[in-house]
């Protein structure tokens, strides 16, 4: 395991990140501490969580494994932890004001038994909220030592931008992490949130980064998902529903990977992993398992190193076909300049 910057901080974490959105559904108390202890042991540090995982559960999973292991493996966490979206009903039970932020921390420093954690996030932008209540009030966070860092999730990259140039003409402390969908499926970030975090020094948390487990190699062109697994489950879910995520492009993405995978003798996880976590900007990629064998599995894309023709072959089954403008080749030369004149 590597380590890196937390973004523009002088805190160091590990190149992969234990994500716990499946603890305390598809993931029992047992087997989330398990996958704790397993992630701590392979010298991983940065586990993320969020309020509304579970309904609250997850981070009380959390908690109580905190209290339950001696501090010489506790203090090696960096404890990450979301606030925006709503647990109970009415119209302050959502969104980035003041009076929601400061109840959801609070809420969540309680669940996990902590009087702080190192990096709380914002989970989405709120179209309701001044921006400059939302800074003011995750400053204060820090000032209060609830906090000692804060980043953000699912922004665009002008929201990023905006936050970014507002919280220094406040002389207030800039978020040091972003922390979108980023997958050899989902590479449209790269347009302009990418450059933004990098204009900002903010360090990129990908979810969602094997596109919802069809970069496993688990589903199949020929056939519709069945058995236990999330589409299995429920085939229309989401964004990585069956139909919607099953393009050409996406089994031409599944073919290049599993290609890669099988003249390198690894999983298709293990290639997809290597892919994104190093990716201009990213800090560390956040792993999700329902299984301590899956998680044991994905940790070890740490030993896969791609070389520059794997990586051509998947960027070009991956890429994405931008038109003319503004992504494509012509807006692309429109924004070039050849200093040789």
């Amino acid at each position: 395991m590597r380590y890196r910057r937390l973004g523009n901080s002088g805190c160091a974490v590990s190149e992969l990140c234990l994500g716990t959105m499946t603890f305390g559904t598809e993931t029992d108390e047992a087997g989330s501490h398990e996958q704790l202890d397993v992630f701590l042991e392979a010298g991983g540090t940065l586990v993320d969580t969020a309020n509304v995982y579970s309904g609250g559960v997850s981070e009380e999973i959390i908690g109580r494994w905190l209290s339950k292991r001696p501090t010489d493996v506790t203090d090696r966490v960096v404890l990450a932890t979301k606030g925006r979206f709503a647990l109970g009903s009415g119209p302050n039970s959502s969104g980035l004001s003041a009076r929601h932020l400061t109840r959801a921390l609070d809420d969540s420093l309680d669940r996990l038994g902590v009087d702080s954690v190192d990096l709380y996030q914002v989970h989405a932008s709120d179209e309701h909220t001044p921006m400059e209540e939302t800074l003011r009030t995750l400053d204060g966070f820090v000032q209060a030592g609830k906090i000692r860092y804060y980043g953000l999730s699912n922004f665009t990259g002008w929201q990023l931008t905006k936050l970014v140039h507002t919280a220094r003409a406040l002389g207030l402390r800039p978020p040091v992490t972003l922390q979108p969908q980023y997958s050899l499926i989902v590479r449209e970030i790269e347009w302009e949130i990418v450059p933004a975090a990098l204009d900002a020094g903010m360090g990129l948390l990908p979810w969602s980064p094997l596109g919802g487990g069809w970069l496993s190699g688990k589903y199949t062109r020929d056939q519709r998902p069945t058995g236990d697994t999330r589409l299995g489950d429920d085939p229309n879910r989401g964004m990585e529903a069956y139909d919607r995520r099953g393009t050409e492009r996406t089994w031409r993405i599944i073919e290049a990977v599993e290609q890669v995978a099988e003249a390198r003798g690894v999983s298709m996880a293990e290639v997809a992993l290597s892919w994104v976590t190093n990716r201009p900007a990213v800090t560390s990629t956040i792993l999700g398992a329902r299984t301590t064998e899956q998680l044991r599995a994905n940790l070890r894309s740490v030993d896969v190193e791609l070389t520059p023709e794997e990586v051509s072959a998947l960027d070009t089954a991956s890429d994405l076909g931008a038109t003319d403008y503004p992504y494509g080749e012509m807006g692309v030369q429109q924004r070039s300049r050849d200093l040789a004149g």
